[in-house]
């Protein structure tokens, strides 16, 4: 308990009065009545709100949450005394959100409840922990304040932005594959395991056709083929520290965890198997799993990851996915390369690529380009775009060389990835390499 400004106001009235009875005697039998009535008075509003029975106090959320969008989350009050209060109610927001639309202000009726709602968006992934529900209740005459916890503490998942992906069971994924730019090339009749016998179309090739069933049918009759299903597909993610730098307001971290549920989404829509490991600080391994409820698997097993201060040892990485995956698989490696990472890279890429089909999605700081692009408004800015273009050459030619490996590269800006990665996934299971 505390005292509010109305009881210091009038303590301070007190005091001011006991100055005039220093020089004026008469007053001082005055000055001690009064003192004596606003200690009574005090004491008793003070017992009154000591003696109140607690809030009964809920908060109501959702157990999980995505990263960046803002969400209602609902305070549940419920008064069991025989006279109306307004209280003050603060929740013990997470560290790592923002709320709107709090403290409120709450009247709540005698012997019965209310509720209200705020908002809340979150600003990082992980778990998240809400601390009690702070509520101030005043005294009947509003001289003592009391400070009351209620809501027991909880914790939320904060995952990735998902939104795009949760998009995808609205529509078919070719429709939404269109919807989102992702243009799909047809290569009729064309693939790796075979699907239905059909009448021949216009357009076959030769080889499509059956001649046994046309010899039996009497007219064309072709193969129609699909892309081979039960295949594999994993990402080793870059945890490093070369991946907190900011684009927009994501890290590269982030636009990469987007990219990486967006295919994982369609290649599991595809039928095929998608694992995970982690290097950089960061050591997970979630091997390959199928299905679409595998979706929820590997958003639950990447949602808390996070960045490190650590270094990024890709050579070490390629041994580990080396000796994990057994099986011949498309290997994404997803990383920030910079041109000093060539001699470190290329091996590993090799060691790599002796078993799996190696992709290697590298991001653009946009930060550089901006510099590439920028006025050279005096020596310094010339400097500046002198500096952002030696660096942006010298990664160019480590990704030519890589290239000319036999590695298949995406060099792009952040924003730019999830789509880019999409197109090349479903590319190469159209080319039938993996």
């Amino acid at each position: 308990m505390r005292p509010t400004g109305r009881l210091l106001q009038l303590a301070t009235f007190w005091l001011a009065l006991a100055f005039v009875a220093a020089f004026v005697p008469a007053v001082l039998w005055v000055w001690g009545g009064i003192g004596a009535m606003l200690g009574a008075i005090a004491c008793v509003d003070g017992v009154v709100l000591f003696l109140r029975k607690p809030l009964d106090v809920r908060r109501v959320v959702a157990h999980s949450l995505a990263i960046g969008h803002w969400t209602d989350v609902v305070i549940e009050l419920r008064n069991s005394e025989a006279n109306t209060e307004l209280v003050d109610v603060f929740d013990g927001v997470p560290s790592t959100a923002e709320s709107e639309l709090l403290p409120r202000s709450v009247a709540l009726p005698a012997s019965s409840g209310a509720s209200f709602a705020y908002r809340l968006r979150a600003l990082r992934r992980g778990d998240a922990q809400f601390d009690f529900v702070q509520v101030l209740r005043s005294s009947p005459w509003n001289l003592w304040a009391r400070r009351e916890f209620g809501g027991a503490p909880q914790t939320v998942k904060i995952y990735p932005d998902f939104a795009a992906v949760a998009g995808f069971t609205l529509h078919g994924l070719e429709n939404r594959i269109q919807l989102m730019g992702i243009r799909r090339k047809q290569r009729r009749g064309e693939g790796l395991e075979f699907r239905q016998m059909r009448d021949y179309i216009e357009g076959d090739t030769l080889r499509q056709i059956d001649w046994k069933a046309t010899s039996r049918r009497r007219k064309l009759i072709s193969r129609e083929y699909q892309e081979e299903r039960d295949q594999q597909l994993v990402f080793l993610l870059d945890c490093g520290r070369r991946m907190r730098a900011v684009d927009g307001d994501l890290t590269h971290f982030d636009h990469c965890l987007n990219a990486l549920l967006l295919v994982s989404y369609i290649a599991l829509r595809q039928g095929d198997a998608v694992g995970l490991m982690t290097f950089g600080g960061t050591e997970r391994w979630l091997p390959p799993v199928k299905g679409r409820a595998s979706m929820s698997v590997l958003i639950n097993s990447v949602y808390d990851l996070d960045t490190t201060l650590e270094p990024s040892d890709y050579l070490d990485a390629a041994a580990r996915a080396k000796s994990l995956q057994k099986r011949r698989a498309l290997v994404v490696l997803v990383t920030n390369q910079r041109d000093e990472d060539g001699d470190e890279l290329r091996p590993a890429l090799e060691l790599l690529r002796k078993r799996h089909l190696v992709l290697l999605a590298s991001l653009r700081e946009t930060s550089v380009e901006r510099l590439l692009h920028a006025p050279l408004d005096d020596f310094e800015a010339a400097l500046r775009c002198c500096a952002a273009l030696d660096y942006t050459q010298a990664r160019r030619r480590s990704l030519d060389r890589l290239r000319t490996g036999g590695v298949v590269t995406l060099d792009l800006e952040p924003a730019a990835l999830p789509i880019a990665l999409a197109e090349k996934y479903l590319d190469i299971k159209r080319s039938g390499r993996l």
